[in-house]
C-alpha cells in the first residue's frame, strides 16, 4: 500500500512539473538597459523585471541603509547583464505588487542568472508558488550555503565598541565595593 501511495504522489509531481512547463512563456531577444538593484532590471520592450523566485539583499534609498551583501548583488547582476541581450522566461503572475513583470532571466550563452546569484551567495531563493526551475534555484543555494560563498559565508563587519559609544563619556576601570546598602559604588584612585 505504502509504495501504491509514493507511486500515485510521484505521477501527481511529474504531471504538476509538465503543466509548469508548459506555461513557461519565453521572450525574444530584449537588451538589458540598466539594473536597478541585485534582483531588478530595467530592459527594451517589458522595463522593469523582477528576478522571479529570488530575493537579493535591499540597497537601501533615502535614509534607509543598505543592507549587507546588496552592493555586491548589483555590481555581480551588472557584470552579468547590462548591455547585453537576454530573454524573459515568464510562469505565473506576469506582474509583482509593484507592476513590475516578473521573470526567469537567461543569457544568449545559456547562463540561468537568477541561479548563477544564488550560486554566487548573493541572494537567496524566495519562491512562495511552485516554479518548473524551483530546484535549480534551490540547489545553487545549496551549493552556495555549503561553500560559504557571500551571505551564507563570514557575517559582515560589526561596527567597533568605540564607534557606539557616546562621547564624552569613558569607562572607569576602578573596581567596584560594595556599600553598606548592598549598592556598588566605585572607588575613587587616590592623587599622589
Amino acid at each position: 500500500m505504502q509504495f501504491l501511495l509514493t507511486l500515485l504522489v510521484a505521477a501527481i509531481a511529474a504531471v504538476q512539473t509538465v503543466s509548469f512547463n508548459s506555461q513557461v512563456k519565453r521572450s525574444d531577444p530584449v537588451l538589458v538597459r540598466a539594473v536597478i538593484d541585485g534582483d531588478t532590471i530595467d530592459v527594451t520592450t517589458f522595463g522593469r523585471v523582477r528576478l522571479l523566485g529570488i530575493d537579493a539583499p535591499e540597497i537601501g534609498r533615502g535614509f534607509d541603509t543598505a543592507a549587507p551583501f546588496s552592493r555586491e548583488a548589483r555590481d555581480r547582476l551588472v557584470s552579468l547583464i547590462l548591455h547585453r541581450w537576454i530573454r524573459l522566461e515568464q510562469e505565473g503572475a506576469l506582474l509583482d505588487a509593484y507592476n513590475r513583470h516578473l521573470a526567469y532571466v537567461m543569457r544568449e550563452d545559456g547562463v540561468f542568472v537568477n541561479a548563477a546569484l544564488v550560486g554566487d551567495g548573493l541572494a537567496r531563493v524566495s519562491a512562495r508558488v511552485p516554479l518548473s526551475r524551483l530546484p535549480e534555484l534551490e540547489k545553487a543555494e545549496a551549493e552556495a550555503k555549503a561553500f560559504r560563498r557571500g551571505m551564507w559565508g563570514e557575517a559582515p563587519q560589526i561596527p567597533s565598541a568605540s564607534y557606539t559609544r557616546r562621547s564624552g563619556r569613558v569607562k572607569s576601570s576602578a573596581p567596584k565595593t560594595k556599600t553598606p546598602r548592598g549598592k556598588r559604588r566605585k572607588t575613587r584612585k587616590s592623587k599622589s
